[in-house]
């Protein structure tokens, strides 16, 4: 499968070391987040191209290429009009990654650090190798391990695939093996075998994330600790800072994201998603290697948003201060789009009635579920703030 060229901008490149002085990045992937790279890419006086999935995606206005992640080929061809490749998702094989770094090419994060994003047994082993902590858990081949392992936790346990599973994809919760015996049988004619995570079914009050970003010689910053609020297994909403009773909660996050983004040597971006248990531990729960969900308030909040930290980051640049911007954000994801009226129309409105907020279109056609967007509003009182953020999130239900 061969790549297509597409339309290119002012921001984009053809060819890597055209411009003195400048660096170009590749994105790997079209949607939102690869969108969002682009002004700070800009602002930063770096090219930004974009290998997109298909056409009409949410960076287009940045694709410089069209085709399939999982090609070799078309992947290098990609990868050599850029100085350094980096990704909008974790899902390009490592295969491919670690061929381009032996042909020299800059790799962000490195295929040996999105393994563990990559593979949720892969992150498990390596996090318990840390020592941060985690869910009791197990790689299961069958369903009488499986079941074992429910009758073990209570008669309930969580089942993940170990591969691909995003934005409660891949993910069921269960009282019996048999709930998951089509995910077996999918594992075996795969004829490659595998396992099933399970974990313990953890008793948790809220949800929490860490993000880090890390750059290649091994400077480190963190952003304040966030609460994140899911609707089916969605982000709907993010509130930073985290409302938090004790100060050990903030300082044991950090700690965690800082021993994970040291552990497993990544550079750029990282997301620890964590749960907030009811006897007040904070046990990791999924890593993201790239700008998160959980990040986006960070545009208006902070001095530096964690999409021109992870620019910075990938290309070994000193990184900016994580700072909040005034005392409280909310990021409110728009989920769906309205089911009538153009959503043009709901922008106006929306503009209109609510001049504090930020609003951010990822510039996709409505869809029940479907992350179309995002408001951020900011400022000093935290509840005032969260209202008017779902408020101004509501004009588009």
């Amino acid at each position: 499968m061969g790549l297509d060229s597409a339309n290119t901008g002012s921001a984009n490149t053809s060819s890597a070391g055209t411009t003195s002085g400048s660096i170009s990045i590749g994105v790997i992937g079209g949607g939102q987040l690869a969108r969002m790279m682009v002004p700070p890419a800009i602002q930063l006086g770096m090219r930004i191209s974009v290998l997109a999935e298909t056409e009409g995606m949410s960076a287009e206005r940045a694709a410089d290429a069209v085709g399939d992640y999982r090609d070799p080929e078309t992947v290098y061809a990609f990868a050599d009009t850029v100085d350094v490749v980096t990704f909008d998702h974790e899902h390009v094989p490592g295969e491919i990654l670690y061929e381009l770094e032996r042909r020299g090419k800059a790799v962000h994060p490195r295929p040996e650090a999105l393994q563990f994003a990559q593979d949720k047994i892969l992150m498990r082993e390596k996090l318990a190798e840390l020592g941060v902590p985690i869910p009791s858990w197990a790689a299961v081949s069958d369903e009488v391990e499986l079941q074992s392992f429910i009758d073990e936790h209570g008669g309930r346990a969580v089942v993940k695939t170990a591969r691909g599973g995003y934005d409660g994809k891949g993910v069921r919760v269960i009282s019996d093996a048999g709930e998951v015996r089509d995910w077996f049988a999918a594992l075996a004619e795969d004829g490659r075998g595998g396992h099933l995570l399970v974990e313990e079914l953890v008793d948790f009050v809220r949800e929490l994330s860490q993000l880090v970003a890390r750059r290649p010689s091994g400077e480190i910053r963190t952003w304040p600790l966030v609460e994140t609020i899911q609707k089916d297994g969605v982000c709907a909403e993010v509130i930073a800072p985290a409302p938090v009773q004790h100060a050990e909660t903030i300082d044991e996050a950090a700690r965690i994201g800082t021993a994970v983004a040291e552990g497993v040597h990544v550079t750029g971006v990282l997301a620890v998603e964590m749960f907030e248990t009811r006897d007040g531990r904070v046990l990791v729960n999924e890593l993201a290697m790239r700008p998160h969900n959980s990040g986006h308030f960070s545009i208006e909040g902070s001095v530096t948003s964690q999409f021109e930290q992870h620019l910075r980051a990938v290309a070994d640049l000193p990184l900016g201060d994580t700072s909040m911007t005034a005392p409280s954000a909310v990021m409110i994801n728009v989920l769906g789009g309205p089911e009538e009226g153009p959503m043009p129309v709901r922008y106006q409105t929306a503009l209109a009635a609510h001049p504090r907020a930020k609003f951010h279109s990822y510039d996709k056609q409505p869809r029940p579920g479907r992350k179309v967007g995002h408001v951020t509003v900011t400022g000093d009182d935290p509840a005032v703030v969260l209202a008017e953020a779902r408020a101004a999130a509501a004009e588009f239900d």
